[in-house]
């Protein structure tokens, strides 16, 4: 459970856009692995298509995750919750495993209007490339972006 400190301000509005950044239980990179990795990537998309969310960008680091959302469901943090314990049951039953992936907790950023979506997009993607990763975002396999790179302009969401 989050800190009541953490806790406070934080809102949950349909309809908004949240960049979201979780780590990884004492930091251990969990998601070098195919299997792990593709165990959030799925817990992502379940997410989508439960209508809890929909997906701009995310990006699978080896101990954290960076996600860029529209909320289509309230609360964040059932959102949150859900997308966490999904991804660690499917985990501990590819792995046969039990204990902590996640740490608990998350940071979120509720995205103003006049920030650019695809300024965010693109910070999240080039994540891996940052840390040394890979040399160009299309080479790193557990990431993805609604928009590509060479867009001009702010991209648009779409209905909800």
């Amino acid at each position: 459970m989050a800190s009541p400190k953490l806790l406070r301000g934080r809102l949950s509005l349909v309809g908004h856009v949240y960049s979201i950044t979780t780590v990884t239980a004492g930091r251990q990179p969990h998601f070098l692995e195919d299997g792990n990795a593709g165990a959030v990537i799925e817990a992502i998309r379940t997410s989508d298509r439960s209508r809890r969310t929909l997906s701009l960008a995310w990006v699978v680091m080896p101990d954290h995750l960076h996600w860029l959302f529209q909320l289509r469901q309230a609360p964040l943090s059932s959102c949150l919750r859900e997308m966490k314990a999904t991804s660690a049951r499917h985990i501990h039953l590819l792995k046969q495993t039990h204990g902590r992936i996640w740490q608990p907790g998350y940071h979120d950023h509720a995205v103003r209007d006049h920030e650019s979506l695809h300024t965010l997009a693109a910070y999240i993607r080039h994540n891996p490339v940052r840390a040394g990763l890979c040399r160009h975002p299309s080479d790193y396999r557990y990431s993805w972006c609604r928009w590509p790179d060479s867009m001009d302009g702010s991209p648009r969401l779409p209905p909800l």
